[in-house]
């Protein structure tokens, strides 16, 4: 199986860590600005509404012939104060209205009952300075006016002991937004302390006994020799560990029973089928001598073929790496049947040399002997590796061709040795490619004759394992 890098545990849970870190801290900023901007609207209504409470004051204590040069000096290119005969707000503002007439009362006095009318809004878009303001004042703070920030816009009518009524335009621009730098470098910080020393030696002991785990299951599905796996990690990558050691101490201890009991079997049967040959040679007759020393010679050739079925089941051969191309070339040399070979790139396996040796050979065998010639070629498909042999005979039924698989299974009715074999070539090599960790398919080709697919397993661990032993 070929994995994607986000398909591993350990970076899908720093994928889980590094996003969750991402958005606590997004809570965290968007909480700090809406704090912020609450704390931004109480200062600029407290602002405005001292402004406005002291100019009121002065205006009412101040002589008639000043209140035109205390209006003027309390413009700002924010802030505008005129005296009109009518209030400029003909409502009341529910949302901030009450803490800043409250500051403003506080200012002019306790017992003061004037009517105070407020009116905030939401300017969006660049602020515009105020009207009839002198170019100096307003120079310095052109290039901030034009900014489209969003700002506050504050109306503010008090009424005045002359029946006039103070009216206050003043309008503020929220400062920008100023990034936390000393947030950031600590947010930064944390998280790689926390996935560079923290999550990365937790998620390694959580993952590497799980990924030596899974390489142990794929060593004994391909029938290695595997020792016990030490158990580590937190207490359940324990116990799963524990569990396949009893497992794997399982089967590994079945089989062997059973290739020992079928062992037993055949040298037991060996006896009483020599002791009836001797007996069958003195027979006098000559028809019934032939005919009994036929039927005892193909009960010794099915009990050596049933012993060589369970030789494939068992797991006693070692491993090795070879390469393929050659591998097959030395094959074509061995066996007396010759068959034609397309070699492909150098490409090195892991197999049981002598028992991939007698699955192909039974294969290559079968080809030559129902399909007039075997044509082998083989190559490889991401993780597995596909060995083709194809012939050129009739093929075989579509629905037959599972069926061929189970012992002693013949297509051919007669039954002659010398024409239908026993019908244990194809189980034996199902036996021994599926004790590989592979598999063996059949498919009539669109142009005639039949197709034998053997599926090996070509995984990396494969070559880690060859490279940690060279």
């Amino acid at each position: 199986m070929i994995r994607k890098p986000l398909d591993s545990l350990r970076v899908q849970l720093l994928l889980l860590i590094v996003g969750s870190l991402v958005t606590a801290q997004a809570i965290s900023l968007w909480l700090f600005v809406d704090e912020r901007s609450l704390a931004v609207r109480a200062a600029i209504g407290a602002e405005a509404a001292g402004r406005a409470a002291n100019v009121a004051l002065l205006l009412e204590q101040a002589p008639e012939d000043l209140h035109a040069s205390i209006l003027r000096a309390a413009d700002s290119p924010l802030a505008r104060f005129h005296v009109d005969p009518l209030p400029t707000v003909d409502h009341l503002d529910h949302e901030a209205g009450g803490a800043v007439e409250a500051r403003i009362r506080s200012l002019l006095g306790t017992g003061d009952k004037r009517v105070i009318r407020v009116e905030l809004h939401r300017v969006e878009g660049a602020l515009t300075p105020m009207t009839n303001m002198p170019s100096q004042m307003t120079g310095m703070h052109q290039r901030m006016m034009h900014d489209k920030i969003m700002g506050l816009e504050l109306t503010l009518s008090i009424a005045l002991e002359s029946g006039a009524w103070l009216n206050v335009d003043t309008r503020f621009q929220r400062p920008p937004l100023q990034w936390p730098v000393f947030s950031s470098i600590s947010f930064g910080l944390t998280a790689a302390l926390l996935i560079g020393v923290a999550c990365w030696y937790l998620l390694a002991r959580l993952t590497w006994p799980l990924r030596r785990l899974a390489q142990a299951a794929e060593s004994l599905g391909r029938g290695e020799e595997s020792k016990p796996i030490p158990a580590s990690g937190p207490s359940e990558v324990r116990d799963l560990t524990e569990t396949f050691n009893l497992m794997q101490e399982r089967l590994v201890r079945t089989v062997a029973d059973k290739t020992r009991i079928m062992a037993a079997l055949g040298h037991d049967l060996r006896s009483p089928l020599t002791a009836l040959r001797v007996r069958a040679e003195m027979v006098d007759d000559e028809e019934s001598r032939d005919a009994m020393i036929t039927s005892i010679e193909e009960m010794q050739d099915m009990v050596e073929r049933t012993l060589a079925f369970a030789r494939g089941m068992a797991i006693s051969e070692p491993p090795e790496t070879v390469e393929l191309g050659e591998f097959l070339t030395q094959l074509r040399r061995d066996m007396l049947d010759e068959f034609q070979l397309e070699t492909d790139a150098p490409l090195k396996i892991r197999l049981r040399p002598q028992s991939m040796r007698r699955a192909l050979r039974n294969i290559i065998e079968n080809a030559v002997r129902y399909g007039g010639g075997a044509e082998v070629s083989f190559a490889q498909e991401y993780d597995r590796v596909l060995i083709e042999v194809r012939d050129h005979g009739p093929g075989i039924p579509d629905a037959q061709l599972e069926e061929v698989f189970e012992p002693f299974f013949r297509i051919e009715t007669s039954r002659s040795r010398e024409t239908g074999g026993t019908g244990l070539g194809l189980s034996i090599a199902r036996t021994i490619l599926r004790s590989h960790g592979g598999d063996i398919t059949l498919q009539n080709h669109p142009d005639g004759g039949l197709v034998v697919q053997l599926d090996l397993p070509f995984t990396q661990s494969f070559n880690q394992q060859e490279r940690t032993r060279s």
